[in-house]
């Protein structure tokens, strides 16, 4: 079950710009239920990223799509403290919005050139492949994927028991990589509740696993 939260105060509609046919969107949905990650996916995703890493750099953390990361934290229900890990941390713009404002944080990415023009200062950085983390079981209190492919069964096992997923796509059903609430839901092991709400031209998703009853 999820709940949908009001629109936040800041919500817009994104512009169009990566439908349903977007080649990101379509290794989105296929990997989060269960097809193959491949060396090749890996190989090919990496060097794309790669490739973005000095241009996205020089951005400044724009409002507007930093607004579902700071709603999620605020309404999301979402405990701050103990340790997080960010999957897909780029160059480091959820990063630092969540440096001080959690317990620890982990920041990881596929791309060594994202990792390299990131912030080094605010969080430990680990160039890691998500669908094969290297941390021991239940590891994380909460896990965050900003605009970041779902690889449900790794996220299911770093996470504790009892902690929380964070999932946001800036620019909601525009953003490339995209999955809506409820089939991110669907997706990860178990049962699954949370809460949704639009912020900034975005969305967000907080989930956690329902106790057994």
């Amino acid at each position: 079950m999820i709940e949908q939260l009001a629109d936040h105060a800041s919500t817009r509609d994104p512009e169009p710009f990566a439908g349903a046919d977007h080649p990101m969107r379509v290794l989105t949905r296929a990997v989060a239920f269960g097809e193959p990650w491949t060396r090749d996916d890996a190989d090919r995703v990496a060097s794309v990223f790669d490739g973005l890493a000095e241009e996205w750099s020089v951005r400044h953390v724009d409002d507007t799509k930093a607004a579902p990361v700071r709603d999620a934290l605020d309404r999301g229900d979402v405990p701050t403290s103990g340790r997080w890990l960010e999957l897909g941390s780029g160059t480091g713009a959820g990063t630092l919005l969540l440096a001080g404002t959690v317990g620890t944080l982990v920041a990881t990415d596929l791309s060594t050139q994202m990792l390299q023009h990131a912030p080094g200062d605010l969080a430990p950085r680990v160039n890691a492949d998500a669908s094969t983390l290297p941390f021991p079981a239940r590891s994380f209190d909460a896990v965050l994927m900003i605009n970041m492919l779902l690889f449900a069964d790794e996220v299911d096992r770093v996470l504790r028991p009892d902690g929380t997923i964070v999932w946001v796509n800036t620019l909601g059903d525009q953003t490339p990589i995209h999955l809506p609430a409820d089939d991110v839901i669907a997706a990860l092991p178990g049962t699954w509740s949370g809460r949704t709400g639009r912020a900034g031209t975005g969305f967000w998703l907080t989930a956690s696993r329902t106790p057994e009853r």
